[in-house]
């Protein structure tokens, strides 16, 4: 029966969510049951698409890579897959008609970490983030506004600065492992080997400004999606004034986490907020 199988893909691309990201998972709790699930799909299927260009070392990863996104677009076309992440995937982006065109320009970046290691250009750098994070801002602002063009339209930049700032902290958080284990340096006009306070608050100055942007649209969504959106941005907010004030030398040395304490207090001062109508 197809609806149960529907129903352990659903399941299988929340444990997903679930087990890779324990703070995301716990924002997507604050959106509305209508579209918790939605979200999970969407984040089953970039998790799945990252972690064969990051993670599979000891694989061929390119050959991987081939297998899925051919699996993928199959499964948009016929509407379903026996891979249950790709066809809770497909199951939302037919739900919400999200473009192709976002799909792609993911793929696109995705492909682009097989090879590439260093982004020399800022044109380099906004494409691969655009593609990397800000197209999964705009896939989940088709999810939060349900088929709402108008809002989608009225939203989008806001969706995309969002998505820019969330991939920037976790470029910056993560630049031990990336330049490391990768041999990855996303940040043009930035030398990680003699990384200095003034080149760490450029790159924070820019994600700052991404936020202010990002922030503005938060207040203009639906409901059933402003909780949980505003309760991932304080998050990263936090990551990154935990960024600010961490030497760059440690920076580099080290992956600047948000203990569990301050997480539980974070989330439950966003509670309050979104409860007394200040968001």
């Amino acid at each position: 029966m197809k609806p149960l199988f529907d129903n352990i893909s659903f399941e299988c691309s929340k444990n997903v969510t679930k087990a890779y990201s324990t703070s995301f998972s716990s924002a997507v709790r604050m959106l509305a049951p209508s579209i918790r699930q939605d979200i999970y799909n969407i984040y089953g299927f970039v998790r799945f698409a990252d972690e064969i260009v990051d993670s599979f070392h000891d694989y061929n990863k390119a050959l991987l890579f081939d297998l899925f996104e051919k699996d993928l677009y199959a499964a948009l076309e016929n509407k379903i897959s026996l891979n249950p992440i790709l066809n809770a995937f497909q199951h939302t982006v037919h739900r919400f008609s999200i473009p192709l065109d976002l799909i792609n320009a993911f793929m696109t970046s995705m492909r682009l970490d097989l090879t590439k290691t260093t982004y020399n250009t800022r044109e380099e750098f906004k494409q691969y983030v655009y593609g990397s994070a800000d197209v999964v801002g705009l896939m989940c602002l088709k999810v939060f506004v349900n088929g709402n063009d108008t809002k989608y339209n009225e939203l989008k930049n806001a969706a995309m600065k969002l998505g820019s700032a969330f991939q920037k902290v976790n470029f910056l958080r993560d630049l031990k492992a990336d330049f490391d284990d990768l041999s990855r340096s996303y940040f043009p006009d930035t030398d990680l080997n003699a990384l200095d306070e003034a080149s760490k608050l450029k790159i924070i100055t820019e994600i700052e400004a991404d936020f202010k942007d990002g922030y503005e649209g938060i207040l203009g969504l639906p409901l059933e999606a402003k909780f949980g959106v505003y309760t991932a941005y304080a998050y990263y907010n936090k990551l990154l004034s935990k960024l600010k004030s961490t030497p760059s030398s440690e920076i580099k040395n080290t992956r600047i986490r948000v203990p569990d304490y301050q997480k539980y207090g974070l989330f439950a001062k966003c509670y309050f907020s979104y409860k007394l109508n200040f968001i």
